[in-house]
């Protein structure tokens, strides 16, 4: 029981992370640039992929040709607690990711994301 106890203190404890990511396709090449405020949630976009609910249907249909073990998670930036503006984390992330996407040009056969919806979300 005391195992327990000190499991979940650490799990409460532990520094939650925001950051930009990106699902990568290594059969293809193909990118999805995304955010979040905690990125330890990754291991949940990895669940919606494998239940088939990912919103991005073309990242899902990919997904589901290829197999899971054809995508690589990974971590591009964490957003540091210095760096938090008035905006809040929502904003920041915000631009953040607006970046990437700029800088990826994650869109048509380079990426998962439409030229006309840069707020598509996983």
């Amino acid at each position: 029981m005391d195992r327990k106890k000190e499991l979940k203190m650490q799990y409460k404890e532990a520094k939650i992370e925001a950051g930009i990511y990106q699902i990568k396709n290594t059969k293809n090449e193909k990118v999805f640039i995304g955010s979040t405020k905690n990125l330890k949630t990754l291991n949940g976009k990895k669940f919606e992929l494998e239940m088939g609910a990912c919103t991005n249907k073309s990242l899902q249909e990919e997904w589901n040709t290829y197999g899971k073990d054809a995508f690589l998670f990974e971590v591009l930036e964490i957003l540091k607690d210095e760096e938090i503006s008035p905006l809040g984390i929502k904003g920041d992330l915000k631009k953040l990711e607006e970046k990437w996407m700029e800088k990826m040009q994650p869109f048509g056969e380079r990426g998962y994301h439409s030229m006309n919806s840069r707020d598509e979300k996983v």
